[in-house]
């Protein structure tokens, strides 16, 4: 009998050189999509949907990590000190939140609308009839002719206010009083944001310690020899941004608003809300209240003015060197590049929120860029040591 050829004869070695596998008599090839790359891929496919559909809800979650984060040491002295449970230190902790931050900020929000309206009707009247130049803005030396001539010019006239409006903003200023009058929409949404924030702040005050566990796992999986120093590192970067830059500007905001009150400057609550948010930037407080002094001065009420630069500077300079060190503790302290433009993109992405989420992920990123750098130092110590 004639043996088969070469050719014809399959040859293992070659084979399975090839990445193939002999079972019996015939080769296997490998399939083109392993049960692990299926699995992948599936996962991925699972992230990217959620993430499409559920989108809307990162505002809120984020927002309620943020503040869990920063109050995580309230919510153990009163789940374990006052012996309230996980549950009764969550619903404790959210009520508080309700009613010592989220209604005042509420209030103060309506209540500077209701000026803002106040304000644009009376630029419609003025637009509408036209209006004299103020008195003290006359009475300025120095500038005081060339203020009357501009206000004359493009203010003091009937329709001069809806041209520079048009000019700026592209729409005519009964478009803007009818937006500012109809922004229910705007409102919805925000309240509902808060809603879902309050309920995934409540559920963070209750299951913390599980999911923090769970992460901490997969961190350890992911980055073994670095998670333990960035997790510990993330919390007090949050919980120092948070309360150095919120508690402290609403501080200021309050006490600053007082003090215009008591000054005289018309709309406090307004500028007061307005301090509040600039005292968010490095340098906006004291921009605020000079110029609000400058105001008063101008105004013929140079003693108001000159009291209340000096009651802002005293108060700014208490907070600075006293308040702020004590409360702002934690790894990192933000410049002012990094810190202006948290803000700027957190507000754009974000809105309102973006105030705080921005910071915070700057501050991530600092914190992140810091301790590399630490690293890289560590390293080049202990090489120049091998080196002597």
């Amino acid at each position: 009998m004639p043996k088969p050829t070469s050719a014809t004869a399959p040859n293992p070695t070659a084979a399975l050189r090839q990445g193939q596998k002999q079972v019996g008599l015939r080769l296997h090839r490998p399939p083109l999509l392993t049960n692990i790359s299926a699995a992948r891929w599936l996962l991925l496919a699972i992230v990217a949907a959620s993430v499409y559909f559920f989108h809307g809800f990162l505002v809120p979650v984020l927002a309620a990590s943020v503040i869990a984060l920063a109050s995580w040491p309230l919510r153990d002295r009163a789940a374990f000190q006052l012996n309230l449970g996980r549950t009764g230190a969550a619903t404790l902790l959210v009520l508080v939140l309700v009613c010592f931050l989220l209604i005042p900020i509420a209030m103060a929000l309506i209540y500077a609308f209701r000026e803002l309206r106040d304000w644009i009707n009376w630029a419609i009247m003025i637009n509408s009839s036209g209006a004299p130049t103020p008195a003290w803005m006359v009475e300025l030396p120095q500038i005081g002719d060339w203020l009357d001539e501009n206000w004359q010019n493009y203010v003091g006239r009937p329709g001069g206010i809806s041209e520079i409006v048009q000019l700026v903003s592209g729409s005519n200023i009964g478009a803007i009083y009818r937006g500012a009058v109809t922004a229910g929409t705007l409102a919805f949404h925000l309240a509902l944001t808060l809603l879902f924030m309050l309920i995934t702040l409540f559920v963070l005050y209750r299951d913390g310690d599980r999911i923090v566990a769970q992460i901490d796992q997969v961190g350890r999986r992911i980055l073994p020899d670095r998670w333990e120093r960035l997790s510990r590192v993330v919390p007090a970067t949050i919980s120092s941004t948070v309360t150095g830059m919120t508690l402290i500007a609403i501080g200021e905001g309050v006490v600053l608003g007082l003090a215009y009150w008591l000054a005289g400057v018309p709309s406090p609550v307004t500028f007061g809300v307005i301090t509040g948010f600039m005292a968010l930037i490095p340098g906006g407080a004291p921009l605020c209240f000079t110029l609000v002094s400058a105001y008063l001065a101008a105004s013929g009420s140079p003693v108001a003015g000159a009291a209340l630069f000096l009651w802002g500077t005293c108060e700014l300079f208490v907070v600075d060197k006293t308040i702020r060190p004590v409360l702002v503790g934690g790894p990192v302290k933000l410049p002012f590049l990094p810190t202006f433009f948290g803000l700027i993109g957190g507000v754009k992405t974000m809105g309102i929120v973006g105030l705080f989420v921005g910071p915070v992920l700057m501050a991530l990123l600092v914190s992140i860029w810091r301790e590399w750098q630490r690293e890289l130092a560590e390293e080049e110590q202990r090489q120049a040591a091998r080196i002597e």
